[in-house]
């Protein structure tokens, strides 16, 4: 792929790659590298694939296609993998400057401090990678001369003798890897207009406006991370925790195995929360950025919609009375009710009048314009 120092191909090894004297590179061996996986089947790579906007584009058919399958060949997991794309501008987690909100972290409930923490996340959970212990998983990276030499190179003599030291410094190169312009390139067609090289369309500037304009809609009050809208380097989240009402995925969660009357709780679930503020954040979860939004679906943090049009009708039932606005058409249903009824953010839910199709279709030409160039193709 374009862009990547190294086409390391699934299962390939690093002496066969062609550098690992920096972090980076190390780095990104290892996010291809399924030897770190039980079964060998799966790396990072697989629920973050750099031809798709590393989000995962295996299908899994008895999951509709909303959430990833093991190393296993059986296991799924209940949510949607997030695009790693962009996920370095995520602030560490935390309490908001705003009274009662969290920010920040990795994962859709934050529960990784940052990029290091998420990436030794996947190698030890059973549904993901499934290795049992620290322990298992250096024991592979011993395996391989190659890496042994580059991390006593890179993070000192010995480090891979510790299962500790040496999954943390593994970690710490992936992060490395993740940290490049490789995943946040700022190269989409807005970002061009922004810098002169190109023009919206008529459609993408009124959705631009419409975007930017909190009298018009909601879009800003979540996905906008710089005061001023049009500002270079805006990553279109503020990585805010909020419920909006999204419905159960039922086909999911039925899929991983998981009880009918379950719910999945976001923030709540974040070991850092303690005693009643599980319970005044259930239902939460940190809000996406929407770079490359339009190659990533499916959508929501469950991947309960398919199509980035039916996400901004399901944002306008919020303001609107109509009936007929108030259909999903993905089922010809009405939106089913929320997974979490309680915490709704309805203040910000409710900003903005009811959208027409004319403006909808311009949101949606808008968030087109924020795909990378590599994956402009990849827009229908």
């Amino acid at each position: 792929m374009t862009g990547l120092a190294l086409l390391t191909a699934p299962g390939a090894r690093a002496e066969d790659a062609n550098d690992l004297s920096n972090p980076e590179k190390l780095g990104e061996a290892l996010f291809f590298d399924t030897n770190l996986s039980k079964n060998r089947t799966q790396s990072c790579s697989s629920c973050h694939a750099p031809d798709h906007a590393f989000t995962d584009p295996r299908e899994t058919p008895a999951a509709g296609g909303a959430v990833s399958l093991g190393d296993n060949g059986t296991s799924l997991g209940d949510r949607n993998a997030p695009t790693a794309a962009y996920a370095r501008f995520s602030p560490a987690f935390g309490k908001s400057t705003k009274p009662g909100l969290y920010h920040g972290g990795q994962f859709l409930d934050g529960r990784a401090a940052d990029l290091a923490a998420q990436a030794g996340g996947p190698p030890l959970n059973p549904l993901e990678m499934g290795m049992p212990d620290k322990a298992s998983v250096v024991a592979r990276l011993k395996e391989n001369p190659a890496y042994v030499r580059a991390f006593d190179t890179l993070y000192g003599n010995g480090v891979l003798r510790s299962p500790d030291t040496g999954y943390a410094a593994m970690t710490k190169a992936i992060a490395a890897f993740e940290a490049t312009p490789v995943f946040a390139p700022f190269d989409s067609k807005y970002d061009r207009y922004l810098r002169g090289e190109e023009k919206l369309t008529e459609q993408e500037e009124l959705g631009r406006v419409l975007f930017f304009s909190q009298q018009f809609t909601n879009c800003s009050l979540c996905h906008q991370l710089n005061a001023q809208g049009g500002t270079p380097g805006e990553t279109f989240s503020n990585y805010e925790f909020h419920n909006i009402g999204v419905p159960k995925n039922e086909v999911a969660r039925a899929a991983a195995g998981l009880k009918p009357d379950s719910r999945d709780l976001g923030l709540a679930q974040n070991p850092a929360l303690k005693g009643k503020d599980k319970k005044v954040q259930a239902g939460r979860f940190k809000v996406p950025t929407l770079r490359n939004v339009a190659v990533t679906g499916p959508y929501m943090h469950n991947g309960v919609f398919k199509d980035l049009r039916t996400v901004i009708l399901f944002y306008n039932t919020y303001n609107t009375q109509n009936p007929a606005r108030h259909i999903n058409p993905e089922t010809g249903k009405p939106f089913a009710p929320p997974e979490v009824a309680e915490n709704i953010s309805i203040k910000e839910l409710e900003t903005g009048p009811a959208l027409d199709d004319k403006r909808i279709d311009a949101l949606v030409a808008f968030l087109k314009t924020l795909s990378d160039r590599r994956y402009e193709n990849l827009q229908n």
